[in-house]
């Protein structure tokens, strides 16, 4: 996913970190300076939804605004040309056998 703040604000007016911050303490929501620069200015770890909420109603927009999908970036599945594996240290495949089921509960 691309972190799409910066240009979300822009399109609003909204060209300065601190101003975007004060917009959403006026609206209960208090960011420190530290994660207030890793939202404007790179692709944060983490954002709650809460504080998602508020930044989305500040700027009148909507999540699919802020966070851009890049399928691209995701990794091809790898394909198993076989279910069957070694066991460490053995020559001969290791074939998994279905299990029987559930256990009886104890008595």
């Amino acid at each position: 996913m691309k972190w799409n703040l910066r240009l979300a604000a822009a399109n609003r007016g909204i060209w300065k970190a601190s101003e975007f911050q004060r917009m959403l303490a006026e609206r209960g929501l208090v960011i420190s300076a530290g994660k207030m620069s890793g939202l404007w200015s790179g692709s944060p770890n983490v954002v709650k939804l809460d504080e998602l909420d508020v930044i989305c109603t500040v700027l009148g927009c909507g999540v699919d605004e802020l966070l851009i999908p890049e399928p691209e970036a995701v990794a091809e599945p790898r394909h198993h040309d076989d279910d069957q594996s070694t066991a460490v240290g053995q020559d001969r495949l290791v074939t998994p056998r279905a299990g029987a089921g559930r256990s009886l509960p104890p008595r």
